[in-house]
């Protein structure tokens, strides 16, 4: 039936925009506490989805394999915190911004002189295949992820409002100068910032490493990610996942119902047309804060 195969499309692409709510939440976890665009964190999605395939390809079972890449992975976000970043503290935006796109390029770089270049394959256990709910066809793997995105995303959320770590956190997101001023160690905030970016990019990575294969091509996920911030803001949690659902739904509704009258490939551009749409109304974002200037 004609609504049966609507609710299809549209619940598929809810449970796709998870996904980019994952890549979306690492932006969003350190330009929330530092003001850096992180650039990298899709080299970080790669960098933790082909350490893990690698590790496990040694003979290491799955969840040592597991615990070895989030040990390696919160390591590599502490240490790009204080090698890379540390030493451009109060340097313009910009500055930062360039030294995470030059992060990105040595990730990938590191990755492909360490692990090789082979396109490897990533099983969870879990079966791309349809599940039958009331007559609508739902992918088991993309319910999985759905599952795996909410969890995180509730958890973050729940960090960052009732734990004494989270409201240092907020503090220094809402003033570096005020947070420092009453004890709060802005280098070590971060350092754990980072840290928990490398946690989220292995999530993703593994996820997405999952549905695409595990190849160089997952740099490019960090490109979807742009207009779910845009729409969710760039400093809010449950906006990186309204937006993600919102680029989800909109871009397979848009590739099934408009994708015939202008060709093949909208899926590809209509999240960005989405999001220019919306700057225009909201450049902050449905979640992000409004910056009044008085002159």
């Amino acid at each position: 039936m004609e609504w049966q195969f609507f609710l299809e499309v549209l619940v598929g692409g809810l449970l796709a925009g998870v996904m980019y709510s994952l890549v979306a939440l690492g932006f969003v976890l350190i330009y929330k506490a530092s003001g850096v665009f992180n650039f990298a964190q899709g080299a970080m999605v790669l960098f933790a989805a082909l350490s893990f395939v690698s590790i496990q390809a040694m003979g290491v079972p799955f969840w040592l394999a597991l615990l070895l890449t989030l040990a390696l992975m919160v390591l590599l976000g502490v240490g790009i915190e204080r090698v890379v970043l540390r030493p451009l503290v109060n340097q313009p935006p910009i500055t930062l911004f360039m030294a995470t796109i030059g992060l990105s390029f040595f990730l990938e770089g590191l990755a492909q002189m360490v692990w090789g270049t082979d396109v490897h394959g990533l099983e969870l256990g879990i079966a791309d295949e349809p599940f039958d709910v009331g007559g609508v066809f739902i992918s088991k793997f993309d319910l999985f992820a759905a599952a795996v995105g909410g969890t995180l995303v509730a958890l973050l959320a729940l960090f960052f409002s009732k734990t004494k770590l989270g409201r240092a956190l907020r503090a220094v997101a809402d003033d570096h100068q005020a947070a420092m001023s009453v004890g709060i160690p802005l280098k070590h905030i971060w350092a754990i910032v980072w840290g928990v970016a490398g946690f989220v990019a292995l999530v993703a990575g593994l996820l997405w490493g999952s549905r695409l294969g595990v190849q160089f091509a997952l740099t490019l996920v960090v490109l979807k990610a742009l207009p779910v911030l845009i729409l969710g803001g760039f400093t809010s949690v449950p906006g990186a996942i309204i937006g993600g659902l919102i680029i989800g739904a909109g871009e397979k509704l848009a590739e099934v119902y408009l994708g015939p009258f202008v060709g093949g490939g909208i899926e590809n551009w209509f999240p960005y047309m989405l999001a220019l749409l919306f700057l225009l109304v909201r450049p902050e974002g449905l979640f992000g804060e409004k910056h009044i200037e008085r002159v």
